[in-house]
């Protein structure tokens, strides 16, 4: 399907950052059935058929949750590589977390998650007028800290939970651009 202005939320160097479809839905299952994705993500692999997943999905498309936001990203040529999302919105405080997954291997190493999450990160700060965007990723995932510091995110402290040691990093909007 190709992607219209209308689709689109945002733009990054390389990537585009459109609306989900359902059309997602079977790239999506496979990423969340993928053993070793699921451990990047602190989750247990997905266990579910892709006709109760797509059931779901398209519950959330028809009733979307304010407080989270799920987008594709797509690559210079269309293609659906990985989600980046926002998720415990707190306007009241001016603050959201953010997770993202390149989910084809292909991409991995290529900027593409570092653009991706630039990206949103200026969205939020423009469009929700946010202060500040944190995130939480496993601290022997060194791959994904050198993405996020690449997106301007600092390393916060660690946090344990659910038997995982996690590194909390964040970016404020007032700090943006200071560190290179």
């Amino acid at each position: 399907m190709l992607t219209t202005p209308d689709d689109v939320a945002t733009r990054g160097r390389r990537v585009v950052l459109r609306h989900k479809r359902l059309s997602d839905g079977a790239n999506d299952y496979a990423w969340r059935c993928d053993e070793e994705l699921a451990r990047f993500d602190a989750a247990p692999p997905l266990r579910t058929t892709f006709i109760n997943f797509q059931a779901s999905l398209t519950a959330q498309h028809r009733y979307p949750d304010a407080g989270r936001r799920s987008y594709a990203i797509e690559d210079e040529g269309g293609r659906h590589i990985g989600n980046v999302m926002y998720y415990n919105l707190r306007e009241e405080q001016g603050e959201a977390e953010l997770g993202v997954t390149i989910g084809d291997r292909g991409y991995w190493g290529q900027g593409y998650g570092s653009d991706a999450v630039q990206a949103l990160v200026r969205f939020l700060f423009r469009s929700k007028g946010l202060r500040r965007v944190f995130l939480h990723t496993l601290d022997w995932n060194t791959r994904a800290q050198r993405c996020f510091g690449k997106a301007g995110f600092v390393p916060q402290g660690t946090v344990w939970r659910d038997g995982q040691n996690f590194v909390l990093m964040e970016v404020r909007r007032d700090r943006r651009g200071r560190k290179k």
